[in-house]
């Protein structure tokens, strides 16, 4: 499951003209659902995106998480980020998980994301989605929880 998170001091979510999600300060994370993916990985996404320290403390430094600051969390779901861009000019979308199964992992973050953290808010799966956002810093970081135990890294493609 793959995480692209950016430290923002807003963000929203606009669908068919209607805005459906929206925070301030916090986090947005672009959601990609990969095969293989389940609960377990998703459960471990939300704890990093929960507690991983991107926030500035006294001194300046990215020593606050989330959860320290009560900020805002904003989930997308966003099934390019599971593209396989390593060859040709075209994306391939074959890592990426089925349209049901990322549904129902987004859905199940989302409802974990609700029951652990506030304020939550999300676009909508398979919507075609307008993400506004004013990225702090820019801070933006890339986490990927691998079911193969790779602890977040990236696996080389050859």
């Amino acid at each position: 499951m793959i995480g692209l998170l950016q430290r923002v001091s807003e963000a929203s979510v606009v669908v068919a003209g209607e805005e459906i999600g929206a925070i301030g300060p916090g986090l947005l994370v672009l959601v990609g659902v990969e095969k293989g993916d389940s609960e377990a990985q998703a459960e471990r996404l939300l704890k990093r995106l929960l507690g991983y320290r991107v926030f500035a403390d006294s001194c300046g430094k990215m020593n606050r998480s989330l959860a320290d600051i009560k900020g805002g969390l904003l989930l997308v779901p966003q099934f390019t980020l599971a593209a396989d861009t390593g060859k040709g000019m075209r994306p391939s979308f074959t890592p990426a998980a089925s349209p049901e199964t990322g549904e129902q992992l987004f859905s199940w973050l989302l409802q974990q994301a609700q029951q652990q953290h506030s304020p939550v808010a999300s676009g909508r799966f398979g919507a075609d989605m307008q993400v506004r956002l004013t990225n702090d810093g820019p801070v933006t970081f890339l986490l990927r929880v691998s079911t193969s135990g790779h602890r977040g890294k990236v696996a080389n493609k050859s």
